[in-house]
């Protein structure tokens, strides 16, 4: 795959013409490739060697030499000056090619392609750490300080709300749509630094080992991230894993996109609405057929006004025995009238 690669020097005209897509500070004019580069692998970040150093993400380059991609492992550096961050390089892809885009030394973090590189560089700024006067404060959310002894350390949780991936470009076909904050480009026009000559060193070791190429490690370099620049063997010295994420800022886009989708499947657990169903037991309206058993004693009180006549039957023939006197005061009325 990697033999159809081909690489070439990029005049000054062409780069005026990507100006507006890549910053003119970040641009390593020379190199361009028209093959994507592989995805991120996913590593264990070492514990950092000191106190004041910070964390440099791991990344593809490419060698004209050996025509492939080899992986820069993530290392701690020292910052070659007080108050500088690290801003990390990227490939963007501009008129049919992949250009690289060279890291920098700067008081502020720039435009790094939205590439998540994990570890505090989840695409935009960085959640590492910071610059407090002149100590370095940590974020023991995102940085494996390990047992070294810093007292300048602090709890922050990192959420991303955007699609973590491993994607290692920005642009072009399957890369990262990203666009730079208004403080990344200003950053982009701030005092810079190159890398320090400990990087120079370390990029040097990783493009001569054959076991770092991408032709032959497949994407998963044995030596991922180094406790020292340059430093390859040993403590400290850590490989890329296949198939874990222990990275939470790096995620299998592929398991992530999975994920989800079952996710969405259990909505058919929601065919708990049969629980729904239990509404039948609103069948307990069968409950009302106990007042028609209230109505059936009612047939008893039917009974009980049935005597209640008998009662009253001696009681009417006894009004009858009175008029009989009421003939007995005609006869007085007669005699009254004689004389």
């Amino acid at each position: 795959m990697y033999s159809k690669i081909r690489s070439r020097c990029i005049g000054a005209a062409s780069v005026l013409m990507l100006l507006p897509i890549l910053s003119m500070a970040q641009i390593s004019v020379g190199i361009s490739v028209n093959i994507a580069p592989p995805e991120l692998p996913v590593y264990v970040q070492p514990p950092i060697p000191a106190e004041g150093y910070l964390w440099t993400p791991g990344y593809w380059a490419w060698s004209n030499d050996i025509q492939d991609y080899y992986w820069v492992p993530g290392t701690w550096v020292e910052p070659p000056q007080v108050g500088f961050l690290w801003t990390p390089g990227y490939w963007g892809w501009a008129n049919g090619v992949y250009l690289w885009n060279a890291g920098y030394w700067g008081p502020h973090i720039g435009f790094y392609g939205g590439v998540n590189y994990g570890y505090g560089y989840g695409g935009h700024g960085y959640e590492g750490g910071y610059w407090q006067g002149d100590h370095l404060y940590y974020n023991r959310a995102v940085v494996n300080v390990g047992s070294v002894h810093i007292t300048n350390v602090y709890n922050k949780t990192v959420i991303n709300n955007v699609e973590v991936t491993r994607v290692s470009y920005t642009g072009g076909s399957g890369g990262v749509r990203a666009q730079p904050t208004a403080e990344e480009s200003a950053a982009a026009h701030e005092h810079h630094v190159a890398v320090t000559p400990a990087q120079q060193q370390h990029v040097q070791a990783a493009r001569s080992n054959p076991e770092l190429r991408a032709s032959t490690n497949r994407g998963n370099p044995p030596i991922a991230a180094t406790a020292r620049p340059a430093n390859f063997s040993g403590p400290g010295v850590v490989a890329a894993k296949h198939s874990e994420t222990t990275n939470v800022a790096r995620v299998n886009p592929q398991s992530q996109a999975a994920a989800p989708r079952p996710a969405t499947e259990p909505r058919p657990a929601p065919v708990p609405r049969p629980a729904t169903e239990p509404r039948p037991a609103m069948q307990p309206r069968p409950p009302v057929e106990p007042r028609a058993a209230v109505n059936q004693p009612r047939p008893p009180a039917a009974v009980e006004s049935h005597p209640k006549p008998e009662q009253t039957q001696p009681a009417r023939p006894q009004p009858h025995s009175q008029p009989p006197p009421r003939p007995a005061e005609h006869p007085e009325d007669h005699e009254h009238h004689q004389p």
